[in-house]
């Protein structure tokens, strides 16, 4: 199984944070990035957000800067908000990154799981999922061919167009990124694509019927098992002990997902409730290495078999320093015991 990181470059969790401070975090984000590629980490993803409190807005750029730093380490998005995009414009951006990296790019893509983007962009939040198909049928277009001929709705048409640069990887791994939403699960399955499975609540097994569902797509439109691989995007958090990591994590994690819940009509966190998340059966992974570890590989028995899995923990407040450690020790100890 892959392993990894998933961020969201989250700005500095200082009242009124000065631009001096969004450019220490994203200087610590590189340095995190290099780090997990030494520690032997397969992978790390940068999202995609237009929200005060992240800094991942052009996630292409980031992604550069940590292709040039790099030598090993597979770099993602997690994920491209599709819908807000063209798709010329993202196959050209990931084409580069492939070059620039040597062929280590990948891109999850997907419709996101906020919506600024829309009217940022002059979008209609009600074309939400006829963006989506869309667009990824236009990217998927040009990932195939070098001259395009194509129309639609949300863009003007390409008529025997030719799309540069081409990647170096062909073709260029496409992952769809999805929620609890089970058209896309069939969409994922049908198309062939590897499905990345994002679960921040809940339990983890409760998703099964939806990646058996991807699986059938798949199957009946004639993918082989092989193609159809799945992988896990789950908040979590690894520590010297179990105790050390609630700790660390679980006051920031109740203070964003309250303030998140606001948003979105979600009762505050409470301390009854996270415990339930941490618990055996619960989405996120914050413990000691060996805990996290067992609990990683029921989340994989429980969906018949992932091939990835990428922590997203700077979602808490947690220091650089707090982070640097934690990925040393999934390097060090998670991955030998959920690969051993």
């Amino acid at each position: 199984m892959e392993i990894g990181i998933d961020s969201f470059a989250a700005a500095s969790a200082k009242a009124g944070g000065t631009a001096a401070d969004s450019m220490q975090a994203i200087d610590e984000l590189i340095e995190r990035i290099v780090f997990a590629d030494k520690a032997g980490l397969d992978v790390f993803g940068i999202g995609e957000h237009h929200r005060r409190e992240f800094l991942d807005a052009a996630p292409t750029v980031l992604l550069a800067a940590a292709a040039a730093k790099t030598n090993r380490i597979r770099l993602t998005s997690a994920v491209t908000v599709l819908s807000a995009a063209d798709p010329v414009r993202v196959f050209q951006n990931f084409a580069t990154l492939d070059l620039i990296s040597k062929g280590r790019i990948e891109m999850v893509v997907g419709r996101g799981s906020f919506t600024e983007a829309f009217p940022l962009f002059g979008l209609k939040l009600e074309d939400y999922d006829e963006l989506f198909t869309e667009k990824l049928d236009l990217l998927l277009k040009i990932r195939a061919n070098e001259t395009v001929n194509w129309s639609g709705r949300f863009r003007p048409a390409l008529h025997n167009q030719a799309i540069y640069p081409r990647p170096l990887q062909n073709p260029l791994p496409v992952w769809i990124g999805v929620g609890g939403t089970p058209a896309s699960f069939v969409r994922a399955g049908t198309l062939g694509l590897p499905l990345m499975v994002a679960i921040i609540g809940g339990e983890t097994h409760r998703f099964r019927p939806l990646v058996d569902l991807y699986r059938a797509a798949g199957k009946k439109a004639g993918h082989s098992p092989e193609q159809l691989t799945v992988g896990l995007h789950s908040l979590g958090y690894v520590a010297n002990t179990t105790e050390e990591a609630v700790d660390d994590y679980y006051p920031g994690y109740a203070e964003t997902f309250t303030r998140i819940g606001k948003e979105r009509g979600w009762p505050p966190v409470t301390r009854s409730h996270f415990n339930a998340q941490t618990g055996m059966f619960g989405a996120l992974l914050v413990g000691g290495p060996e805990e996290v570890a067992e609990k990683i590989k029921r989340h994989s028995e429980a969906l018949g078999g992932i091939s990835r899995l990428t922590f997203q923990m700077d979602n808490a407040g947690l220091s650089h320093k707090k982070l640097v450690q934690s990925i040393g020790l999934i390097g060090s100890k998670v991955m030998p015991f959920v690969n051993g």
